[in-house]
């Protein structure tokens, strides 16, 4: 992405979408830096796309909700006239057995991880057809591919995202429009900081790499996808994993 762009990172505030805001930030390049319930944090963020040149806009909306998510995207493209990027990567965890599973522990976690990404999607499909380019991509993980003990909600929603993101792929290819995913591994945030140190230690045994992943580990693979140099991939899932999955 040499010339301007317009780029929109969900759930941007922290972790991994901290780190993707930042590896697509480039001098002249506008990013706009979703949140939902961290301002402060998201302020961060936009300091570390100003420091690599970018110009960051902060908008709260939550991707789950239809009505805000039509409202902020009418938004950014009243103020920035298009939108060439979009980086689905909003996503919560409500873990549970399925046993002990509250509906409303599966319905949030679909709601944010699946709807969040179809509705930000759906938003951004016009406007990259009008002006025939486009990419997409979709934040997904290793347990959509493998599964997870006590993930069952957050696993059936990011599998989703890679049907969501093949079938979307195939409609809109011929409006040069791509859609990829990155399917990160285990990767150091706060979330995994915040793991017993038993379990951290259980985690690692599973990784050939035999450490973590870095948020800038998928930021780089993400960076690639939204860049001209991919225009001939669509439809593709990028294991991020440190050899956990290879397939």
């Amino acid at each position: 992405m040499s010339e301007k762009r317009v780029v929109v990172v969900t759930g941007a505030s922290r972790g991994i979408g901290r780190a993707i805001a930042a590896a697509l930030a480039r001098p002249g390049h506008d990013i706009i830096v979703n949140y939902h319930s961290s301002p402060d944090a998201a302020k961060e963020t936009a300091a570390a796309v100003s420091d690599r040149g970018g110009s960051a806009y902060l908008h709260g909306f939550n991707v789950s909700d239809p009505e805000s998510v039509r409202e902020a995207f009418k938004r950014i493209l009243n103020d920035h006239g298009r939108i060439d990027v979009l980086v689905n990567n909003a996503g919560i965890t409500r873990d549970n057995l399925v046993a002990l599973m509250k509906p409303t522990e599966w319905d949030e976690v679909l709601d944010t991880n699946l709807k969040g990404a179809f509705l930000c999607s759906q938003a951004v499909v016009r406007p990259m057809m009008r002006q025939r380019y486009g990419r997409i991509v979709n934040v997904t993980s290793v347990v959509g591919v493998i599964g997870n003990a006590g993930q069952c909600n957050y696993s059936a929603a990011k599998a989703g995202l890679l049907g969501l993101t093949r079938a979307l792929a195939r409609e809109l290819v011929s409006r040069n429009i791509t859609v990829n995913a990155v399917a990160p591994g285990f990767i150091q945030t706060d979330m995994t900081l915040r793991l017993p140190e038993k379990t951290r230690e259980s985690l690692l045994e599973q990784i050939p790499a035999g450490r973590y992943g870095a948020p800038e580990d998928v930021a780089a693979a993400v960076d690639f996808l939204a860049s001209d140099a991919a225009g001939y991939i669509t439809g593709q899932v990028i294991h991020v994993n440190g050899g956990m999955f290879m397939g």
